[in-house]
């Protein structure tokens, strides 16, 4: 299937969407503290997200339940929320979608409760610096490979793995869309496969584990921990590559 090409106004609405995530995002974010239950902090992100005239996209897609992926802990992404309070220590993952007039959103962040551990602060840094990493080297004519492999190389320098078995995708009018953007290169050859273009609009989401590498999905079936049993972390941003660089989109409005 081709990768799509968003005209300018496509990419505006799509921005539009993706600036109700990052400030939904930005909520939670100042919201985090001890206390507070999962299914709390889901309510108030969806009451946000419906206010400024979005939906979740989150809610009902493939089965899930609920507004936000709420990932506690070890738990790296997918995570259902619940009526766990946080805890002074913990760290907490958001991923988070929304759909405005037929167009999508989507951005992820980890943030730690409180005061956390030397790991855990390094742990989530990996995450986020590696996304803000691959935003940077972005150009047009790369191969989505190559971004890959550079995300990998990041991640390994650091000390830590890239959660292997789920990736970044294309998005814009379906919440996920051709390509698959792993995290690492797949196969040998980095000069293989699709190049980036201008107009190409995608999620980066770099998803960490501590030591291996192995995915497995808890008993509900949603939940994604690393077989390692150590926490986790993960960042995401939607971007476009406008004018032959990656722009963000998934940033709040006026930031």
């Amino acid at each position: 299937m081709a990768i799509a090409l968003r005209k300018p106004e496509e990419i505006e609405k799509l921005r539009a969407a993706n600036a109700i995530v990052g400030g939904t995002l930005d909520l939670l974010r100042k919201e985090t503290r001890p206390g507070l239950s999962l299914k709390e902090l889901d309510a108030m992100a969806e009451d946000y997200i419906r206010s400024h005239g979005a939906r979740p996209s989150f809610k009902g897609l493939y089965g899930f339940p609920n507004a936000v992926c709420t990932s506690l802990n070890e738990v790296i992404i997918h995570g259902i929320p619940n009526d766990y309070r946080l805890q002074e220590g913990d760290i907490i993952g958001y991923d988070i979608g929304t759909e405005l007039e037929g167009y999508y959103g989507d951005s992820a962040i980890t943030v730690p409760v409180g005061t956390v551990t030397e790991q855990d602060n390094a742990l989530i840094a990996c995450a986020k610096d590696s996304l803000y990493y691959a935003i940077d080297i972005i150009e047009e004519g790369m191969r989505f490979k190559e971004l890959s492999m550079a995300i990998e190389q990041f991640i390994l320098e650091r000390g830590f793995v890239p959660l292997r078995g789920f990736c970044g995708h294309g998005i814009g009018k379906r919440p996920h869309e051709e390509p698959e953007i792993p995290n690492y290169l797949e196969g040998s050859n980095p000069k293989a496969g699709p190049k980036i273009k201008n107009g190409m609009v995608f999620c980066i989401e770099p998803m960490i584990c501590q030591k291996e590498a192995k995915a497995v999905i808890l008993e509900n079936g949603w939940d994604v921990v690393s077989s390692d049993g150590l926490r986790g972390s993960h960042y995401e941003h939607t971007v476009a590559v406008i004018g032959g660089k990656a722009e963000i989109l998934s940033l709040p409005q006026g930031a």
